[in-house]
């Protein structure tokens, strides 16, 4: 397939699991090409056109031509200068043809731009039931915080290499975000866990976390016991990353019980029990990864031809569609 068509319908199948739904995409990319429209020809130079279609700040074509074929990929869940480099010597000493190196953490221009995506989690934490002045007073300053934190980073090192050795490269974070929280969320509303050990007995019928466990990373309970009540459960996996730390409480009173999780830092897993919150952790390779095989299944499904995917750096290519 070509780059662009790639890179194109990854973001459109990002758009059909973001729990928002559609129509507020939609609304999202209009109200980018209004701003666009209304920038003077000096401003629109420093505009990324990519905005007028795709709603990820963090999900980008970072080096390559659109129109590319590609039909081998060096995939992994974090592509730096180490995984770019062995990207050339497979090339170079085995031959292995690879065209493009796809990365699911953000590198370039969309690691800098990481906190744009954080405002999709106002959105969720709103349909949760979460007052919206809260969640946006909450996560703006959550977002403001993770904006400042990543101004002094170096983002492009990875990506000059990548140029320098004529390696296309893409990153896709929250189209795969949303895909495994868009199945997860969907999973436990089909099985209706009753308690949290249901909860990863769920979880571990699914071949990324039967994995992570076998390496020592499956799901945890860190807050709560096997036979605690599940109730309401909130899958917090996407948006860019971890949230406001001071929202816990907020989430208990709109109904939420269990939080699944990727990961949570030390403070955030304090407040979450203070506010009396169970809390499971599912394992962040393992999640990643299934989120990233969702969308390249649904990718070579939608456009009818597959990749050939060479895993590394904690991915492993899974096919959940035959």
């Amino acid at each position: 397939m070509k780059l662009k068509d790639l890179y194109q319908k990854a973001i459109e199948i990002g758009i059909k699991c973001d729990l928002r739904g559609e129509k507020e995409i939609k609304k999202i990319l209009e109200n980018e090409k209004k701003k666009y429209e209304q920038l003077s020809d000096k401003e629109k130079k420093y505009f990324d056109t990519d905005r007028l279609f795709n709603p990820y700040a963090d999900s980008r074509l970072l080096v390559g031509e659109p129109e590319q074929e590609v039909k081998t990929a060096l995939c992994g869940i974090d592509m730096e200068v180490a995984e770019v480099l062995l990207a050339y010597l497979l090339n170079r000493d085995r031959g292995r043809g690879i065209d493009l190196i796809i990365s699911h953490h953000p590198e370039g221009r969309a690691l800098a731009q990481l906190s744009e995506v954080m405002a999709l989690q106002i959105d969720l934490l709103i349909a949760a039931g979460v007052t919206p002045s809260v969640a946006e007073q909450l996560m703006g300053k959550r977002m403001e915080e993770v904006a400042r934190r990543l101004l002094p980073v170096n983002h492009n090192r990875t990506v000059d290499v990548a140029r320098l050795l004529g390696l296309p490269f893409i990153c896709l974070h929250t189209p795969a975000d949303n895909c495994v929280v868009r199945y997860l969320s969907d999973l436990f509303e089909q099985k209706k866990p009753e308690t949290l050990k249901d909860v990863i007995e769920i979880l571990e019928e699914l071949p990324e976390y039967q994995k992570a466990r076998e390496q020592g990373a499956g799901p945890k309970i860190l807050s709560g016991a096997e036979k605690s009540r599940a109730g309401k459960i909130y899958v917090d996996m996407t948006g860019g990353t971890e949230g406001s730390k001071d929202i816990f409480e907020k989430q208990a009173a709109a109904g939420i019980s269990t939080l699944v999780g990727m990961h949570f830092s030390e403070e955030a897993l304090e407040k979450a029990k203070k506010a009396n919150l169970n809390v499971l952790v599912a394992g962040h390779m393992a999640s990643d990864t299934l989120g990233l095989n969702l969308l390249l299944d649904q990718v070579e499904k939608e456009t009818g031809e597959k990749l050939e995917i060479i895993a590394i750096s904690g991915f492993e290519r899974i096919r959940h569609l035959s």
